[in-house]
Parts: C-alpha cells; sequence; structure tokens
C-alpha cells in the first residue's frame, strides 16, 4: 500500500516502457544538460533528469521504501503533516512531540537505506565543493498534499547546499524572502527538474502550494516526489 504511488504507468501505444528500467543509471558524458535559470538565488535547472534517469530512479526508491516505509509525520504541536516521508543515508528527518530534528534510525527502528549513486552523482557534478551528502529526503505528495513555507535549518552545517529533484506531477514552488512575509514568486517544477539552494538563498522561505494531478505518467497513481539531498553534521574544526 505504502508503495502503490511509486508504481509506473501501464503500457500504451502513447507511452514510453519503463516498466523494467535499470536502476542506478551512470551519467551519460554525451548528453547536454541544462543550464540553469536563477530566480532568487535559487538554480533551476528545467529537465536535468531524462525520463530514462527519472524512471531508474523510481526503481531506486521502491527498493528504498521497502527497507524503510514512508510515514506521516506529526508537527511538535500535534497536527498530522501531507505529506508522506521517508529518507535515505546516514539520517532522516523527523518530527514529532520531541520538535524537528535527523535521526540515525527509521520510526521502526532499522537504519536508513543509504542514498542511491545517481543522486550522489547528481550531487557532485552540481555542487562539487559541497561536502558529500549525509541524507536524501523523500518526500511523497498525494494530490491534495502541500508544504507550508518553511526554511531548511536544521542541519548543522548552513553552509553547505540543498540539492532538490522533482519526480512526477509538477507542482506550484513558492520562494519567499530571508524573514517570514513579503512578497513571493512562484514555478512550476516538473518532473526531472533539479533546485539546487546555496549561498545567501539558501535560506529563504519556501514551500509547495499544489500538485498538478496527472501532469507526468512517471508514477501509475497521480501524485509528486521530492527529494533533498543535504549535509547534517557540523563541519569539523582541526
Amino acid at each position: 500500500m505504502l508503495l502503490q504511488g511509486f508504481e509506473m504507468p501501464e503500457d500504451d501505444k502513447n507511452r514510453t516502457d519503463f516498466s523494467n528500467p535499470p536502476a542506478n543509471l551512470p551519467p551519460d558524458p554525451s548528453l547536454v544538460r541544462p543550464e540553469a535559470r536563477e530566480l532568487r538565488g535559487f538554480r533551476v535547472y528545467e529537465g536535468w533528469l531524462t525520463p530514462e534517469e527519472q524512471a531508474g530512479l523510481v526503481t531506486d526508491l521502491r527498493e528504498i521504501l521497502r527497507k524503510a516505509p514512508l510515514f506521516s509525520p506529526v508537527t511538535p504541536s500535534g497536527a498530522q503533516m501531507s505529506v508522506r516521508m521517508s529518507s535515505a543515508g546516514n539520517f532522516g528527518w523527523m518530527s514529532d512531540a520531541k520538535g524537528y530534528r535527523y535521526a540515525p534510525h527509521h520510526p521502526q527502528g532499522s537504519a536508513w537505506p543509504p542514498i542511491p549513486p545517481v543522486l550522489t552523482a547528481l550531487w557532485g557534478a552540481l555542487v562539487p565543493q559541497a561536502r558529500p551528502p549525509e541524507t536524501c529526503l523523500i518526500n511523497y505528495y498525494g494530490p491534495e498534499a502541500k508544504m507550508g513555507m518553511h526554511q531548511d535549518r536544521d542541519e548543522g552545517d548552513l553552509s553547505q547546499p540543498v540539492v532538490s529533484v522533482s519526480l512526477g506531477d509538477e507542482a506550484l514552488f513558492r520562494i519567499g524572502n530571508l524573514e517570514r512575509g513579503g512578497k513571493t514568486e512562484s514555478l512550476w517544477l516538473r518532473s526531472g527538474d533539479v533546485v539546487v539552494m546555496e549561498g545567501a538563498a539558501r535560506l529563504r522561505y519556501h514551500g509547495v502550494d499544489r500538485i498538478a494531478a496527472g501532469t507526468s505518467l512517471l508514477l501509475k497513481q497521480p501524485g509528486r516526489i521530492n527529494l533533498t539531498m543535504r549535509v547534517v553534521t557540523p563541519s569539523r574544526v582541526d
């Protein structure tokens, strides 16, 4: 049941058959990757991942979620979030009555599975100066899910970037300011898009207003997957 939204589309004459894609597709050096466009300091790479790479990544995610199933986080105030979550890497993001934090184990007690190599290769290509990612948050948005405006500031080294990957249905992504409130700008993120948040933009408020159900054939059912890679621990001072 938890993996239902990650099933591939059934074949028909108008669809490419990705029902059994290879996992962990290596980067293809012959591909011409898109240039970034910048919005409020966020670097947006439209269509960075090819359809084949997206399908292979969904295969990887199925395996991760067999070992670390999606769960529904609860805010410290007791409200249930509309997204379902899991993680890969050394840490996973948690939210409950104890607060927001990173933890080394899934709520069921198991260690988080490793980050897929295709994602660590993506990180190395886009932020080569950064420390290796220590976590990859997996957020699953159903058609009615959204994410309020927030900052990513639970990490121990805020000088390190956040790299975000969109899979599945389009999402209306809103970018705000370094302080809450004020004018914002929005853009639609589509399957295969990658966003890099770093530097002064690292602490900008951002959120997801809505999902445009049925705008992608990547998943069998309407919904969106968002993957965000991060560095969790403070930098070492020698």
